[in-house]
């Protein structure tokens, strides 16, 4: 039964459609039609001389190819391009989302882009400045360098207002003495003021004996008494030396010494000039060619610039030592006299001409305990 299932099944031709496939069977179709189409469509594409097979039959599973009439498979090439999946295109589609994007954010695009350029210009200029800036500094700090050791060695010339600068060594001079009035009117209140205070503590201790001790009563009492009003007289003489010593202060640390940074400015206006002014009479020694014009047309423009600014501070400095001779002799005159009138009345026992000598130059005494540290402040 077998065997002859398998010589017609041999014999039969399977009909394919025009995509490849087999037709559709009935449902009724018996197991030896199935049995049939199974066998045929095995591999015979080559036509070799035997297709080995596993599905017995005679020579075991071994048919002849002399006994299928026809193609067992009819090639469709049809069927294998509609087998083939496209090939996908992301980017395509990217490219027509981005073309239909809104027009809002087109132009937010754009802008960001704008803008980044933008920043990237500012960025590259402000590169630049500060570069030009280091190369000017660097050419200044050369040629001042220069100048000023020609000027020490005796090689340069320097430019010198005789006037102007013996008003600043007199105001070099003048700060160094007054420095030093400052410093001893501050020696001098940090001593009265630890007399003051023993006086203070005495006198707390003759009041307590005084107290104590029935039989010197009075004695201690009258030397309580006369400790008590030297500690009050001296806390007054210590008021008006605190406000001298406070004026000196302000005197030679800011008023003085503002006068003296814009000399330093000046100072250093006027290397600056005489090195320019140096460089341009060298360029003028020199060749008149074309490129030499070029180069003394340049110096003589920073020459003109550093000029104007040297006679500009000259002025200032002028002008303010002016005002600091006028100042000082007014603050001057007030502070001694206060100073003497205070000291005089101290230590002449005049208590009433010290307090006037307060009131008349408006000096405030601090409370008791001002200096000392709040409890919070403790904390």
């Amino acid at each position: 039964m077998a065997e002859a299932i398998m010589s017609k099944a041999a014999t039969v031709e399977i009909p394919i459609n025009s995509n490849g496939d087999t037709g559709a069977q009935p449902e009724d179709d018996s197991l030896e039609q199935d049995l049939q189409q199974v066998m045929v469509s095995g591999p015979n594409l080559n036509e070799t001389s035997i297709v080995s097979g596993g599905y017995g039959g005679p020579a075991g599973g071994i048919i002849p190819t002399s006994t299928i009439k026809g193609p067992a498979i009819r090639f469709n090439p049809e069927y294998l391009d509609r087998g083939r999946a496209p090939a996908p295109a992301p980017d395509i589609r990217m490219k027509s989302r981005a073309a239909s994007l809104p027009s809002s954010q087109q132009l937010s695009a754009s802008t960001n882009h704008n803008t980044n350029n933008a920043m990237e210009e500012v960025s590259r200029g402000v590169a630049v400045e500060k570069l030009d800036s280091v190369k000017k500094w660097g050419i200044n700090t050369y040629k001042c360098t220069k100048q000023m050791f020609s000027e020490r060695f005796g090689r340069g010339s320097r430019t010198v207002d005789l006037e102007l600068e013996a008003q600043i060594d007199v105001l070099r001079d003048t700060k160094s003495k007054y420095e030093n009035i400052l410093r001893l009117a501050t020696a001098l209140t940090s001593h009265f003021q630890s007399m003051v205070q023993t006086q203070q503590a005495l006198g707390d201790t003759f009041t307590d004996l005084s107290q104590k001790s029935p039989e010197l009563q009075d004695e201690f009492g009258y030397n309580a008494e006369t400790q008590k009003l030297l500690c009050k007289n001296g806390e007054s003489l210590l008021g008006a030396v605190n406000f001298f010593v406070s004026s000196i202060d302000t005197l030679v640390n800011k008023t003085m010494e503002d006068t003296l940074m814009t000399i330093k400015h000046y100072e250093n206006a006027r290397l600056e000039f005489d090195a320019y002014r140096s460089d341009l009479e060298e360029l003028s020694l020199g060749p008149r060619d074309s490129a030499a014009m070029v180069r003394i047309d340049m110096a003589q423009h920073d020459y003109q610039v550093h000029r104007d600014k040297y006679e500009r501070l000259r002025s200032d400095v002028t002008i303010k030592l002016k005002f600091l001779e006028e100042n000082k002799v007014k603050v001057m005159h007030k502070q001694l006299l206060l100073f003497h009138n205070a000291i005089s009345a101290y230590f002449a026992g005049n208590q009433q001409q010290l307090e006037q000598t307060l009131v008349q130059f408006n000096v405030k005494l601090k409370p008791p305990g001002a200096d000392k540290p709040s409890w919070l402040e403790e904390q």
